[in-house]
């Protein structure tokens, strides 16, 4: 990868002949009001930039990104409603020319690879200077990729989970304290099948019991 080229601060567009120029429409999803109202006000000191929706929660981006004709959606990682990861891949299917991107307050090895995988062509700390998220919106508006460098050395750190899509899914679902036999119900299996899933689990990231197995693959981008 050609993490200088790639991740140059697109500038914005000089106004050379007077005319202004054309607004990149954006949706913004955090459910921190503080943090997502001060991104907003930041970018819409941009020229070029339009926040044309806030929102709080991941199950509000489709409906709004619709609403508005956004080209770019501007992800928390982890919302409420559903995660960022969640909803890029919804807005591949449901609004596939809204171009993704995808805010980190962590840098867990997994969530790199998950991102891009969902869909998602930007990827940044959550943290980062507002010039450089908005060089990677109008970057992911022109078709491009952008890819924090800090970001991508930790992702090549991790590597794939050992897990398997069951095993997740029951991991995921024990996360919240959930008992063995609300799993079973949630997920349409036998109690004795969450159990093997979650023993398998555990035994694959080496812990001692299900809650460890839990943060162990949280802080690797797992789950």
């Amino acid at each position: 990868m050609h993490h200088n080229a790639r991740n140059d601060i697109v500038p914005k567009p000089k106004r050379d002949t007077g005319e202004e120029p054309t607004l990149i429409k954006i949706v913004l999803a955090d459910d921190e009001h503080l943090v997502r109202g001060a991104i907003a006000a930041l970018l819409g000191l941009e020229d070029d930039l339009e926040v044309v929706a806030e929102v709080g929660r991941g199950d509000e981006v489709v409906d709004a990104v619709l609403r508005h004709g956004a080209e770019i959606a501007v992800l928390d990682i982890e919302m409420p409603g559903a995660t960022g990861l969640e909803v890029a891949a919804r807005l591949r299917t449901d609004a596939p020319d809204c171009g993704v991107v995808i805010l980190t307050s962590f840098g867990r090895p997994g969530y790199l690879r998950r991102a891009l995988s969902s869909g998602a062509r930007g990827f940044l700390a959550k943290d980062a200077p507002v010039d450089q998220l908005a060089g990677a919106i109008r970057r992911v508006h022109e078709g491009g990729r952008y890819i924090d460098t800090d970001l991508a050395a930790a992702a090549m750190v991790g590597g794939e989970s050992p897990l398997t899509d069951r095993e997740t899914e029951v991991l995921r679902a024990a996360s919240d304290g959930a008992t063995v036999a609300r799993i079973a119900a949630a997920l349409h299996l036998t109690e004795g099948t969450v159990r093997n899933y979650l023993s398998n689990a555990i035994g694959k990231t080496g812990a001692d019991n299900r809650m460890s197995a839990i943060r162990t693959a949280q802080d690797m981008g797992w789950l």
